[in-house]
């Protein structure tokens, strides 16, 4: 059998309602804290009104990714959710709350324009990523 998987969770603190946070950094500070060189990496948010993609840390794009989000699933008043943040669980749904990645050389292996978001919709808030880190 391999090494056990290490658990680990990561906090961040919002500033808007509607954020992109980049946490590629802090994940691999993690992966590299834990010794591992080799294995899958799982993140999992845990919160409803938030979600976790992989995409380009590029400013302009994620103006447009959240401007497109707004146009796709608006804040509107109506929705039965009695809480007014209907509009920011629908969002995180549809993104979803987990993604699972490779390591290698002791980073999140991704491609040359990816980066790992926290993506916020109703914020601002304090929010907690699960990490498990996997040894292969």
């Amino acid at each position: 059998m391999g090494a056990d998987p290490v658990l680990r969770q990561i906090a961040v603190k919002t500033r808007r309602s509607d954020e992109l946070i980049d946490l590629t950094a802090e994940i691999n500070r993690e992966i590299q804290s834990a010794g591992i060189r080799t294995g899958l990496c799982h993140l999992s948010v845990l919160h409803t009104t938030a979600a976790l993609i992989v995409n380009e840390a590029e400013p302009g794009l994620c103006e447009d990714f959240l401007a497109t989000m707004t146009r796709l699933v608006p804040v509107d008043p109506s929705y039965a959710h009695p809480d007014g943040n209907g509009h920011a669980h629908i969002k995180a749904a549809l993104l979803g709350s987990s993604q699972t990645l490779q390591i290698r050389d002791g980073v999140l292996h991704l491609g040359t324009w990816q980066s790992v978001f926290l993506v916020e919709f109703d914020g601002p808030r304090e929010r907690h990523i699960a990490v498990c880190l996997i040894p292969a």
